[in-house]
């Protein structure tokens, strides 16, 4: 086992050290002293997935941060050890769910208004483009400012602008007839790959009912991942609309929720009561 976990870790640094060279398995396999069968058995059942597909996400990553450098895709392209934009492009796009030209200008010159509004569970920040809802937290007087601050951060590059008259109509909508992917609330968000796949699986979750983060690990058919598949949950930047509230733990406990453990339990009892189009019914927010 100490061996196995070993040669594995040899194989990381090498794959790091060796990007700009992009090695192959063949390479890679001979560099820890297994057959190149064996080393790909060894690392997936480590690292959860295939040689060739970290080498691709360390590239990515690279990526990322020379375009964040105003590297052109050209340049970062040669940069990474690829042979030119065409095979970033298919990297982007199966990784960032982007294109590294979309990356680059990601949210840039995009109009995104937002504000506060009051729903049935208290205040929320709201940001959204003309295509839909972007950002939806729950919020009080603690954090208003660090939420802000995350919708600054998310959407540095875009045009922000105030507008509460919008958030609020918003706010009524979402709560008059709850988001049941019926297309009457848009979402415009955007994440890795298997950021999206996660919270596609989400959307899948009727309301009323609930399950854990190694379950929908399983769903997605990998079922050894879910810690990743938890952190992808956390990141969802539109809470309520994608149901992140609907995952606990494997043991039943509610977990943590971005608007704390009370509101998720809140949400779930909502929904739980067979009301959900009925705001009134909603219990009051348990002060924070």
């Amino acid at each position: 086992m100490g061996d196995d976990y070993a040669r594995v870790e040899r194989a990381v640094r090498y794959l790091r050290h060796q990007l700009p060279n992009q090695p192959g398995l063949d390479e890679v396999a001979a560099h820890v002293g297994l057959s190149a069968w064996h080393f790909q058995r060894l690392f997936r059942r480590w690292v959860g997935i295939s040689p060739k597909r970290y080498l691709e996400f360390l590239t990515v990553r690279r990526a990322k941060t020379l375009l964040h450098q105003s590297k052109s895709v050209l340049e970062t392209a040669y940069e990474v050890g690829l042979t030119g934009p065409s095979r970033l492009h298919e990297q982007f796009v199966s990784i960032e769910a982007a294109t590294p030209g979309e990356f680059k200008r990601r949210w840039r010159g995009v109009e995104v208004t937002y504000g506060t509004a009051q729903g049935p569970f208290g205040e929320m920040l709201i940001a959204q483009t003309a295509r839909g809802v972007c950002l939806l937290s729950f919020v009080n007087a603690r954090t208003r400012e660090r939420e802000f601050a995350r919708l600054q951060r998310l959407y540095c590059v875009a045009d922000l602008r105030s507008d509460p008259l919008r958030a609020g109509e918003t706010a009524e909508a979402i709560f008059r007839r709850p988001f049941s992917g019926d297309g009457k609330i848009h979402l415009t968000v955007r994440g890795t790959n298997f950021q999206v796949n996660v919270w596609r699986a989400l959307l899948n979750i009727p309301s009323g009912a609930v399950t854990s983060y190694r379950q929908l690990a399983v769903d997605l058919g990998a079922p050894r991942a879910a810690r990743a598949v938890a952190n992808a949950v956390a990141a969802n930047p539109v809470n309520f609309l994608i149901p992140c509230h609907r995952v606990l733990r494997a043991d039943g406990a509610v977990g943590g929720y971005r608007g704390g453990s009370a509101l998720k339990e809140s949400l779930l009892g909502w929904e739980l009561s067979g009301r959900p189009d009925d705001p009134e019914a909603a219990p009051a927010r348990p002060a924070d």
